[in-house]
């Protein structure tokens, strides 16, 4: 097998808000934002200024350097209790534990699990144990917990929470790492209690990542996985440093602020989308269409799949979306123009639908509802579908300079992109938050693990909520594409040139630009030793 040892990974640390949190006011358009409405202040870290596009907003440059200010962001926090093992819990907790001894900051952390979890034992295998108090039944773990650190099963959080909230502590804080609870208690009426801050530190790639980035990266003062905060509730007056330094702690590169229904709108929508949804429907839709022009199975696989995850992402990584285009000359620069032109509308119609379903409420029913159905229709696989098998065959010969750069799948792929990206847009996303769910998760974080276990691992391994919604959409993106775009393209239909003109002159490529240049030089490596978990569901 022929693979690279080394996948490129950017660590721009996530986004700031279009749904402010109640610390904060209304915000206006994103058009009309300015860094006076964009911004927040911290008592322990130094804050700066970035300009996206139009917009000025507010970051913290994390680091390893600023490990000696954990102390003081952690003051009043003895011990920390991370709940749950899936994705993010392992890397959180080791990066965690790892910052906060380094620092010398006081404050233990503990795993808590239900009672019989079989992850006790992977939890003992990364150092956490019942004699040092830093291993325990959930429960016990959370009533002892000055931060509650909940990274439980979406579905599990819904349908725990009320006990969960009552086991805590007065004057404890509850951390989240996704809005998806926020979503389920406003669609049932309810809230957080009051009297509880309430923060969240959700970073934008997956648990595995989180964790070998930061391992990583400790030679050269840390690398990461970009991360949003959000402040949603804050009683005591110390949430947003307690986040801030949780961000950091985790090896966060740069912090953006988001509100937790901004986090859990774009998030949803995004897996749904480019991240994975739309990607498994392109290529599942691409693959057929070029069999049917002759192509073999291994050559369609190529040129669709392949030529995503191994030359299309890493271009936009390194140089931004336009970059794809710009590279093409003669014949490919108008397939690309074609494919762009017909893909482009029928993208966004399924895209604003998911949004639309997001923002309502009715996607996080569909992941409950689903949940409560597992015990009678378990979640097979989709790995053993033809396009699949064939993909694990192109992948154990791969030679990665000869894969191609297929000008109709970049434009497919492009325009579903940058539909993603003006849905967000339209409905008030500021760009930080708009260019890491639609581009630097996707290409930095997601893709180089599609390119190396392939796309159907990455949704029959992500978590539920995005397993769920990958399996419900790809099949709307698969059929629109092949039923409006792609016989658009065959029967001649004329390329719409004021869109690749909106295309070209979008101002997302000021901020993905922006986005680069935040870039460490640290690429994460696929095949390095790690101490946590690859596979997040069995």
């Amino acid at each position: 097998m022929k693979l690279s040892t080394a996948t490129a990974v950017s660590f721009f640390f996530a986004s700031a808000s279009a749904f402010r949190p109640m610390h904060m006011p209304a915000s206006r358009s994103v058009a009309a934002r300015t860094s006076l409405d964009m911004a927040f202040a911290s008592d322990v870290f130094k804050t700066q200024e970035v300009k996206f596009a139009d917009t000025t907003e507010t970051i913290v440059k994390g680091g390893r350097d600023l490990f000696p200010l954990l102390p003081k962001a952690f003051e009043g926090i003895s011990k920390i209790g991370v709940i749950g093992w899936g994705s993010q819990a392992p890397a959180q907790a080791q990066n965690l534990r790892d910052s906060l001894s380094e620092s010398g900051t006081e404050a233990i952390v503990s795993i808590g699990l239900r009672e019989g979890s079989a992850s006790f034992d992977e939890a003992r295998q990364c150092g956490f144990n019942e004699d040092k108090g830093t291993l325990g039944e959930m429960f016990s773990v959370i009533k002892d917990s000055d931060l509650v650190i909940l990274l439980i099963s979406d579905a599990a959080q819904a349908r725990l929470y009320k006990e969960i909230f009552a086991a805590m502590k007065p004057g404890a804080t509850l951390g989240l790492s996704h809005g998806f609870l926020l979503g389920y208690l406003e669609s049932i009426g309810e809230d957080f209690p009051s009297e509880m801050d309430v923060i969240a530190v959700c970073p934008k790639g997956m648990g595995p990542s989180v964790r070998r980035l930061y391992e990583q990266g400790k030679d050269v003062n840390g690398a990461g996985i970009n991360s949003s905060f959000a402040v949603h509730q804050n009683k005591s007056g110390k949430a947003v440093d307690l986040a801030l330094g949780w961000g950091v702690a985790l090896g966060s590169p740069f912090m953006f602020e988001t509100s937790l229904k901004s986090e859990y709108c774009s998030d949803i929508y995004g897996e749904r989308g480019i991240l994975l949804g739309a990607v498994h429907g392109i290529v599942e839709s691409l693959y057929r269409r070029y069999q049917r022009q002759g192509m073999s199975p291994e050559q369609a696989f190529l040129e669709s799949s392949e030529s995503i995850t191994g030359k299309i992402v890493k271009t936009i990584s390194k140089e931004g979306i336009k970059a794809v285009y710009e590279q093409m000359t003669g014949e490919d620069k108008k397939v690309f123009e074609k494919a762009y032109s017909a893909s482009y509308l029928p993208a966004k119609e399924i895209l604003q639908e998911i949004y639309d379903e997001v923002s309502s409420g009715n996607e996080i029913r569909t992941v409950i509802m689903h949940g409560k159905r597992l015990d009678k229709y378990p979640v097979g696989k989709i790995d053993g579908t033809d396009t699949w098998k064939v993909g694990e065959k192109v992948r154990e010969a791969r030679e990665e300079d000869k894969i191609p750069v297929n000008p109709f799948t970049a434009g497919v792929y492009v325009a579903t992109m940058m539909a993603q990206i003006d849905v967000l847009l339209e409905q008030g996303h500021p760009y930080s938050e708009v260019v890491n769910e639609s581009v630097i998760e996707a290409v930095d974080s997601l893709c180089p693990y599609m390119h190396y276990r392939g796309v159907a691992f990455m949704v029959d391994n992500c978590s539920f909520t995005a397993k769920t919604g990958s399996r419900k959409w790809a099949p709307r993106f698969d059929y629109i594409l092949e039923q409006l775009a792609y016989t658009a393209v065959d029967n001649g239909a004329a390329v719409d040139t004021q869109l690749l003109k909106d295309f070209e002159n979008h101002p997302v490529h000021a901020a993905v630009e922006e986005c680069c240049k935040l870039r460490p030089a640290v690429d994460i490596s696929l095949f390095a030793d790690t101490s946590t978990k690859e596979i997040v569901i069995n």
